[in-house]
């Protein structure tokens, strides 16, 4: 399981987990095409026999951090989904999260939102279609049922609930905004609300 913290002190880490959090580093800031099984047996100082013990490739690297971490994301919205009771608090915690999670682990957030993960993994889904994102989607779909959010395209909705929002994770992430990306929360989703709101 990855967990969505950012680990200060490596020697608690097992061998498989220092492994998967070096070449998350290593994929964020160099990319996935630019980074060997040399470069992450270098940085994590594990032997190069303990990385094939975990994993074949450097693909089956990628592919456990990918499913990690959205199996890992996929818990969090679940939590929120069963905290909160209207579809505008439970949209509005998905979003704060994001951004929280951001500002704590930005190498995460820069894997899932970055990486042109069907490069590399053909196979999986577009990280838009993965469990975290069709949660988003259905709160708003649930929104919708239960009279919060006026009638309209789901995907309409969706995107004018949570773009703006990652729209300014993303500039967190270049490093362009003034303030700290959560700072700016409150604004952006009460306008984010407004345009989907009934009544």
């Amino acid at each position: 399981m990855i967990n969505l913290t950012e680990i200060k002190d490596t020697t608690q880490l097992t061998r498989q987990e220092l492994i998967l959090m070096t070449a998350l580093r290593l994929f964020t800031a160099r990319g996935y095409f630019n980074t060997s099984i040399h470069d992450i047996q270098r940085e994590s100082k594990v032997s190069i026999g303990s990385i094939y013990h975990y994993f074949k490739n450097k693909e089956g690297i990628a592919r456990e951090l990918f499913t990690g971490l959205v199996t890992a994301m996929d818990e969090g919205m679940d939590q929120i989904d069963r905290s909160h009771t209207t579809a505008h608090d439970r949209c509005g915690a998905a979003l704060a999260w994001l951004m929280d999670l951001t500002r704590r682990t930005p190498s995460v957030m820069q894997f899932i939102l970055y990486a042109r993960h069907r490069e590399f993994l053909p196979e999986e889904k577009p990280i838009c279609s993965s469990g975290p994102f069709l949660r988003m989607k259905e709160m708003v779909r649930r929104g919708m049922e239960e009279g919060e959010i006026r009638e309209m395209d789901l995907t309409v909705a969706a995107a004018s609930l949570f773009g703006s929002g990652i729209r300014m994770i993303h500039l967190e992430l270049d490093g362009v905004l003034e303030r700290p990306v959560a700072s700016y929360l409150d604004e952006v989703w009460d306008c984010a609300w407004r345009s989907v709101a009934a009544g």
